[in-house]
């Protein structure tokens, strides 16, 4: 098992920055993936951003180009850098890690309890 605890989320106005991280509670596996996904009031939870542990990054076409993320594997934990926020990217933010056994086997998913990022126009 892996906990995933999320930080950095809050109020900020249209066109500000946040910076989320997910710290997860013990080394990760070699074969892995981590993201963040976003849930807003009465939508489904959608993938905003993911990075492998090869460094492989993946984004929604709405957060090209403001979101960046990024990880720290001597830390277990990843980023996400936002910029240009809009009011529309005010959501509850989780963080996820799969882990994979080689022959691409999910050996874990787990999702952090998620953090509110609110942008206000």
């Amino acid at each position: 098992q892996v906990q995933l605890v999320e930080s950095g989320g809050g109020l900020v106005q249209a066109g500000g920055s946040l910076r989320l991280s997910c710290a997860a509670s013990r080394s990760i596996f070699s074969i892995n993936s981590m993201g963040w996904y976003r849930q807003a009031p009465g939508k489904q939870r959608e993938l905003v951003a993911a990075i492998t542990s090869g460094g492989r990054t993946d984004y929604a076409d709405s957060v090209k180009g403001r979101f960046t993320v990024s990880r720290d594997n001597a830390k277990n934990t990843i980023y996400l850098q936002m910029n240009s926020l809009k009011p529309e990217d005010t959501a509850v933010y989780y963080c996820s890690l799969k882990e994979y056994r080689r022959d691409g086997l999910v050996l874990g998913d787990y999702w952090g309890k998620g953090t509110q990022v609110t942008v206000s126009s």
